[in-house]
């Protein structure tokens, strides 16, 4: 029997607590697929913040540490720093990265820390029940914004890569999407590449996600794959906005 496809040996075979349809598990299969096809399994180390991605430890199998809301960049600048041999990551949502976690992603990123951070964007707040979210695009609806998120209370959504691609010292800034077989392709070469960044020594590596959501959009899961196409794709486009590698 030809074998086409397997699950990585850095993935849990266990069933994850994830939504129906919830991107996360297709991003974790990235993540794992690229350490274990850049062979670093042994040397890597990942950092967990708070929101839905808290529990990434259970299911890639890599040496984790856990970090408070919004400060994985801090956690993973000193174990990088104390550890350089390893390959240091952070698994981060958008409410950790870009609300309470801001501070801590603009100065990893300015001192050029050589880390990678997979930055997930779904525009909402996940875990917490559907809260707006600093990523929530105009005319969004949320548990806080039911009006629908407004440019002049709550302002646009803060488009993560462009805004780091404002600092000198980062070498990787892309945004992917995981909505589309294509797109999942896409992603894959950018995860794996912003490893690969790390491991030659390059510097700071950000991939921005763009991910789904459809409990908390209160959509089913195609509905929030195509509003990902027809909506959010809009504000947060795709492609590579730097690459020094």
């Amino acid at each position: 029997m030809t074998i086409r496809a397997k699950r990585s040996e850095v993935l849990s075979a266990g069933i994850t607590h994830y939504c129906p349809g919830c991107g996360h598990g297709i991003i974790h299969r990235l993540v794992a697929e690229s350490i274990e096809e850049l062979g670093i399994r042994d040397r890597t180390i990942g950092v967990a913040p708070v929101g839905c991605s808290i529990l990434c430890y259970n299911y890639l199998l890599v040496d984790f540490v856990e970090a408070l809301h919004g400060r994985a960049p801090a956690v993973a600048t000193g174990v990088k720093r104390m550890e350089p041999e390893k390959v240091v990551f952070t698994y981060q949502g958008d409410g950790d990265l870009i609300s309470i976690g801001s501070n801590e992603i603009l100065h990893a990123a300015n001192r050029g820390e050589d880390i990678t951070v997979i930055f997930v964007n779904n525009a909402i707040y996940g875990m917490t029940g559907g809260q707006m979210a600093p990523t929530s695009i105009p005319g969004q609806v949320t548990t806080t914004s039911p009006l629908g998120r407004g440019k002049n209370h709550e302002g646009s959504p803060i488009r993560v890569v462009e805004l780091l691609n404002a600092l000198d010292a980062p070498a990787y800034l892309t945004r992917v999407a995981v909505n589309s077989p294509k797109h999942v392709l896409q992603a894959k070469k950018a995860i794996k590449t912003s490893f690969q960044a790390q491991l030659d020594g390059k510097g700071f590596s950000l991939v921005e996600v763009v991910s789904n959501c459809p409990t908390n959009w209160k959509k089913t899961p195609l509905d929030a794959n195509q509003w990902i196409e027809d909506e959010m794709l809009k504000y947060f486009p795709l492609g590579e906005v730097r690459n020094r590698l």
